[in-house]
Parts: C-alpha cells; sequence; structure tokens
C-alpha cells in the first residue's frame, strides 16, 4: 500500500467534484459480500462508510451476507417450514445483533482495505457532524431571530 491516502472525492460528469462513482451492481454485491473494490472505487467506499446513512447501509451489507445462508436452511433443512422459518429468523436476529454490535470496527476494515488509514471513516463521520451542527446552529439562530422580529411587530415596537 502507498503512504498517502487515495483521494476523497471524484469528478463527476460535468467536471465537478461530488460524490464518487459507484460500483455497478455485481461489484456491490461482491464488495457487501466482504469482498475488495478496485483502487477508484476507494472514496465510494469511504462516502459508503461515512454518509449519514452508514448504518443503514450497513445493516444492508449484513442482511446480504445472510441472504445465501438463510436461504440455504429454509431450502435444504428438513422438517415443518415455520420450524425451518423460526431457525431462520433466530439466525437472522443473532446475526444482526453481532453485525451491530461491530458495525464501526467492521467499516473501518473496510475503509483500510480500500487504502485509507485506520480511523478515517469515523473521522469523516465526526467531520459531517460537525458541519451539520453549525448548518442546523445557523438555521436555529435565523428563525429565532425571525420568530423575535414578528414578536416585536406584534407588540408594536
Amino acid at each position: 500500500m502507498t503512504a498517502s491516502a487515495p483521494p476523497t472525492t471524484s469528478a463527476g460528469p460535468d467536471g465537478r467534484s461530488g460524490t464518487p462513482a459507484r460500483p455497478g451492481p455485481f461489484r456491490w454485491l461482491w464488495y457487501a459480500l466482504g469482498g475488495g473494490l478496485p483502487r477508484r472505487f476507494s472514496p465510494w467506499v469511504l462516502h459508503d462508510t461515512s454518509t449519514r446513512t452508514w448504518a443503514l447501509r450497513h445493516v444492508l451489507r449484513s442482511f446480504v451476507q445472510l441472504a445465501v445462508p438463510i436461504a440455504l436452511v429454509l431450502v435444504l433443512v428438513p422438517g415443518p417450514f415455520w420450524i425451518r422459518g423460526m431457525a431462520a429468523l433466530g439466525g437472522i436476529l443473532l446475526a444482526l445483533f453481532f453485525s451491530i454490535a461491530y458495525m464501526t470496527e467492521t467499516t473501518e476494515s473496510r475503509v483500510k482495505r480500500a487504502g485509507y488509514p485506520a480511523g478515517t471513516a469515523q473521522a469523516a463521520r465526526d467531520e459531517q457532524a460537525r458541519e451539520r451542527e453549525l448548518l442546523d446552529g445557523g438555521r436555529r439562530r435565523e428563525a429565532a431571530a425571525r420568530r423575535a422580529a414578528r414578536y416585536r411587530a406584534r407588540q408594536g415596537r
């Protein structure tokens, strides 16, 4: 691996930088199952693990990973379907429990495989949270100023 981290964004079709290029459906499926992506998708991996919906994306990847063993249990295990279904449900719940418990470690592992230093995804999420807080704080201040102006106007001041 190189000492420098991959770029955090890529140029879009219009030449401006923005959301990185997404992998195709088959590459995404490989990525969801735990495989690596080519270096050109490294900015997307960082985006995927640090965007506002990163936790939901992680759970979706977990469901994709669970699809094959759950289907095998439902199809190949002998016995009444309701027993197989309950076994599958128990497996899903247990797997999701562990998946959520190790969510940050799993996403950091994905980011490391994409060529970024450990902790990059958490740092990106923290930075985005600070930016959102600044924007929300400004909006709240503007709304408070508008309410104060309306109050003063009603009071005849």
